[in-house]
């Protein structure tokens, strides 16, 4: 599991950033990231599945999300069963460490503006 410190120079993908943000709320599947990424950026940024199979891809190897046990009493939709998704521990410091350098970015664009 790679792991993220808070002065690391490691940084998301604009993707990457609203999928670890939609389920830091609640564990979702492939298709309610995709629509609340869309609402989440406001229409701006709309995953394709591939986009998003890719991204859940490589966070599920840094270990930044894990699959949620689904419990069989759910009804089951027709064909492949959904997979559903949550933010692991790891997950939560890496988006916080993001929030934190979005932040100091935003932080300086505002104080070099106002010069």
């Amino acid at each position: 599991m790679k792991q993220i410190h808070e002065d690391s120079s490691s940084t998301l993908s604009e993707s990457a950033y609203y999928i670890l943000l939609c389920l830091a709320a609640e564990p979702r599947h492939g298709y309610a990231i995709i629509k609340e990424v869309e609402a989440l950026s406001q229409g701006k940024l709309r995953l394709s599945t591939g986009t998003l199979y890719g991204v859940i891809k490589r966070l599920l190897e840094l270990g930044w999300i894990a699959p949620e046990d689904v419990p069989e009493a759910e009804p089951a939709s027709p064909g492949k069963p959904r997979k559903v998704y949550r933010l692991t521990q790891e997950g939560r410091k890496m988006l916080a460490a993001e929030v934190r350098r979005l932040e100091r970015l935003a932080s300086l664009g505002r104080s070099l503006a106002a010069s």
